[in-house]
């Protein structure tokens, strides 16, 4: 699954958001920045655990304004095991 997040969501710790709740779910992927602003995620595992953290990211840390929020379920798995912050996009 493919999560893109548009808003205020660089430089106020969402990457990090992210991580924290995909580690607590015990998915699998990536978050990073993108060049345009926004931050996206590659991630897989159990769909009620992809939801929750959609759910999650929708709200974001205190400091995001999540404008807009697109998952593509297009099944390509994330490359790497456990969660990380990838470099930029």
């Amino acid at each position: 699954m493919l999560i893109v997040v548009e808003g205020r969501v660089q430089g106020v710790g969402y990457r990090e958001f992210v991580r924290r709740a995909a580690l607590r779910l015990q998915l699998s992927g990536w978050v990073r920045n993108r060049w345009d602003g926004a931050v996206e995620a590659r991630v897989s595992g159990a769909a009620l655990d992809l939801d929750a953290l959609v759910d999650a990211m929708r709200a974001g840390p205190s400091m995001a304004q999540v404008r807009a929020l697109k998952v593509v379920e297009d099944g390509d798995p994330p490359e790497s095991g456990g969660f990380v912050i990838a470099s930029s996009a």
